[in-house]
């Protein structure tokens, strides 16, 4: 018991330290493996997830004690699996094909965060013109305001060189959020998705918009929003 204790301790002495970081230095997980029990907490705590389809695994108790106590038989995958996490209950911010795919996807992160909360997030120079106009814009927003259209559409219309880094792009897709940059500095993008749910705000939504706003807030990202 008393062994027990201490380890629960330990747990505590990293979730403490996850939270002082928080808003101060990004915190970026990788899960390319299966972790159980109070190894997952602080993963959950931290800014970005990225899971490995079919490797990493995040659950507080395995199949067999959900067997045991409920009675109902759950493989890895199911109960913790990316897509679940990616999906369902939004742990995940990233599902990346393989182990290559987890390490381009944090690179990619990087390219759009600052180190810290003190410095402005880089300034990558590009040949897109800032000044240039999209005349296929008015195309793509149909004239029968019940009739949906793509957001990403407009969001890699508007970007610089069309590229957009999508960050919870399986969890609650009524609402897009994800980095992108104008003049080659990072913007946060928040924008309605008329393909689902008629871009209508639920809590799942709300609870994805708000956290990476916060997050750009704390990083000095500034933030573009498209409201349909």
């Amino acid at each position: 018991i008393q062994e027990g204790i201490l380890s629960l301790d330990g747990f505590a002495d990293i979730f403490y330290h996850n939270e002082l970081a928080s808003g101060v230095v990004p915190q970026i997980t990788a899960s390319i493996g299966p972790s159980a029990g109070g190894a997952v907490y602080s993963p959950a705590m931290t800014d970005f997830v990225i899971m490995v389809e079919k490797a990493g695994t995040m659950y507080v108790t395995g199949p067999e004690v959900v067997k045991t106590v409920l009675g109902e038989e759950v493989s890895f995958e199911e109960l913790g699996g990316a897509i679940t996490h990616g999906s369902k209950s939004g742990v995940a911010h990233f599902v990346a094909k393989n182990e290559y795919d987890c390490f381009d996807k944090i690179k990619t992160l990087l390219s759009y965060i600052p180190s810290n909360n003190t410095e402005e997030p880089p300034h990558v120079e590009n040949d897109d013109d800032p000044n240039r106009l999209d005349h296929n814009l008015i195309n793509k927003i149909p004239e029968n305001s019940l009739q949906p259209y793509d957001m990403k559409e407009i969001i890699l219309s508007v970007v610089d060189n069309h590229q957009f880094f999508e960050v919870h792009e399986l969890f609650a897709p009524n609402v897009v959020v994800g980095f992108a940059r104008m003049h080659g500095r990072t913007v946060g993008i928040v924008a309605n998705q008329p393909m689902y749910l008629a871009g209508a705000l639920d809590i799942d939504s709300s609870n994805k918009a708000a956290r990476f706003i916060r997050y750009c807030d704390a990083f000095n990202i500034p933030i573009i929003t498209l409201v349909d």
